[in-house]
């Protein structure tokens, strides 16, 4: 599908991409731990960007594969793909992106492993699923970077909520007082969404093997199962919580900033070979959607416009209305309460939304042995070093005026309060009370 390339050069101000704006204390302290990837970044810096770009992607640095097609799912969290292609980003690092509109994580799984997609908006689950063969078929992968942090949601069904739930704590109860079926839908087994939903059933002593039946639906047909009946409750990106509270038909219950603050979300995701074949290309592409979403972060308007923009057809395919409220941070839960929510879905956070840090791959390697879906414990740190191209970020990064971080590693403590650091990760996967 040909999507529109024509640059919105009036989007592209200096003070919409937040070059005007002073730095905020996090930034300085963000600043603070920069440590440049590419020697000669101070020269590169005092060059216009367009000139620099265009410089970059000429001679042996040129992309090996100038129209790259990547696949997205119709997710709010696409975003930074698509708007690099729609503003023209991608141009300026030598490269055209083709967004194509995926049906299901499967699919652009599938896609990946065949070559009929370069690069994909994907599940970081599934990446890491794929490399350890587990969700598909074993394929060496690539994350070149987190595209976003936060955003994604637990949704529950109205017919729990007149049973008497209305989060984690009441549902338990629920569930213990009421033995029936209960169905619980996420996106892909390996993937981010099945990982929130566990962990955040089992903070409450649910055990999602044995005490509730879990499916497998696509993240555009969430509302419409529910609305059928065939789900209690479902683990989703936006803007597909959201639209159940419009229509009507659930409430959410937690959204997963709550359950892991800033935790990594979708990635840019591609086979290892074919990073092997396209490094330039790789680092362009990543350079651009680096810029992408700083442009998204860098302004409420920008988000309004964005959100617009997805929302068409052939992009999301929903009304603007679903997608920008919480893309601003504006959250109601469908139960009558409302926040502005500090922990909302960003895209860019002067990069620290963007590092394909280790420790966030390793976590998903301890959730996957968690729950069975490994048998043994792999080398969690290897793998992390094999799959998380972190020497394409440092470079893409410094081509886009990106900070890079002070450790390749970070710690967070999720909603049980256990605290995740990647110092222990065997350790840290049998830890857990409730596991399979």
């Amino acid at each position: 599908m040909t999507q529109p390339k024509t640059p919105v050069k009036p989007l592209l101000s200096d003070a919409a991409c937040g070059s005007a704006s002073p730095a905020s204390s996090g930034r300085r302290q963000w600043l603070a731990g920069t440590a440049r990837a590419v020697a000669g970044a101070s020269l590169l810096s005092l060059v216009d960007p367009l000139v620099r770009a265009g410089a970059w992607a000429a001679g042996s640095d040129a992309p090996e594969k100038p129209e790259v097609k990547i696949g997205f799912i119709p997710l709010t969290d696409c975003a930074s793909v698509v708007m690099a292609s729609v503003l023209g980003i991608d141009k300026k690092h030598g490269v055209t992106i083709t967004p194509s509109k995926e049906a299901s994580w499967a699919a652009v799984r599938d896609k990946l492993l065949n070559g009929e997609l370069d690069m994909a908006h994907v599940l970081y689950g599934l990446i890491y699923g794929v490399q350890m063969g587990v969700g598909g078929a074993k394929k060496d992968m690539a994350v070149l970077m987190n595209l976003n942090q936060n955003g994604q949601a637990i949704t529950l069904s109205n017919k729990l909520l007149q049973a008497g739930a209305r989060d984690g704590e009441s549902l338990a109860k629920v569930m213990a007082s009421d033995k029936r079926e209960y169905t619980f839908a996420q996106t892909f087994p390996t993937g981010t969404h099945a990982m929130w939903l566990y962990y955040w059933l089992a903070a409450y002593g649910i055990d999602p093997m044995k005490d509730a039946k879990v499916i497998t639906v696509p993240p555009p047909q969430m509302v419409a199962n529910m609305r059928v009946g065939n789900m209690d409750g479902y683990c989703v990106g936006e803007p597909w919580g959201a639209r159940a509270i419009l229509d009507k038909i659930g409430f959410t219950a937690v959204t997963t900033q709550a359950i892991w603050t800033d935790h990594p979300e979708k990635v840019l995701g591609t086979s290892a070979d074919f990073v092997a074949r396209n490094p330039n290309t790789a680092r362009a592409v990543t350079a651009a959607i680096l810029e992408a979403g700083k442009w998204i972060d860098a302004s409420p308007a920008n988000r309004q416009k964005t959100a617009e923009t997805i929302a068409a057809k052939s992009y999301v395919n929903t009304d603007a209305s679903a997608i920008v409220g919480r893309m601003l941070g504006q959250y109601e839960d469908g139960l009558g309460k409302q926040w502005n929510d500090e922990h909302a879905m960003r895209f860019s956070g002067d990069g620290a939304a963007n590092f394909p840090y280790l420790s966030d791959g390793m976590w998903f390697l301890t959730q996957h042995k968690r729950w069975g879906l490994l048998k043994d414990h792999p080398d969690y740190l290897a793998t992390a070093r094999q799959v998380n191209r972190i020497d394409i970020y440092k470079q893409a990064a410094q081509a886009a005026g990106i900070a890079l971080p002070a450790s390749d590693m970070r710690t967070s403590k999720l909603i049980d309060g256990v605290v995740w650091d990647g110092s222990n990760p065997a350790a840290y996967a049998d830890g857990f009370k409730v596991k399979a």
